[in-house]
């Protein structure tokens, strides 16, 4: 390619390509790092994604650690693994459920239940 404009009348001037000024723009504000500008951008927006991650997940656990202390006999709970059934009896870390309809008593840990269903959402 060749990038030289047609002389003008006693000036000599060649014309560089524009991505070539920007690289060297880049290499002299950085001191000689490829990203330029970018080196600092790069470690913020990756703080700034695993908080906008991390926050959400903590306030989740926070409310399920919540639900899972307030348990009580008489509530209905979901496992995670799909059974549904009626709270019998609480230990420290375990739960006995009775499901329906032939009123089989299950064991779970209290880790294993994954939603409690209230009264307004049964009755629907």
């Amino acid at each position: 390619m060749n990038f030289a404009r047609e002389p003008v009348a006693g000036v000599e001037s060649r014309m560089f390509p524009v991505h070539a000024l920007f690289a060297l723009y880049f290499l002299q504000s950085s001191g000689g790092s490829a990203f330029g500008g970018f080196s600092l951008l790069l470690p913020v927006l990756l703080i700034g994604m695993v908080l906008l991650t991390a926050i959400p997940n903590q306030r989740k656990q926070k409310k399920w650690n919540e639900q899972l202390s307030q348990l009580k006999s008489g509530d209905r709970v979901a496992t995670t693994g799909g059974i549904r059934g009626t709270i019998i009896s609480l230990k420290d870390d375990v739960v006995v459920l009775r499901t329906q309809p032939d009123g089989v008593k299950l064991e779970f840990l209290k880790t294993a239940i994954a939603s409690v269903t209230t009264e307004e959402e049964a009755g629907q």
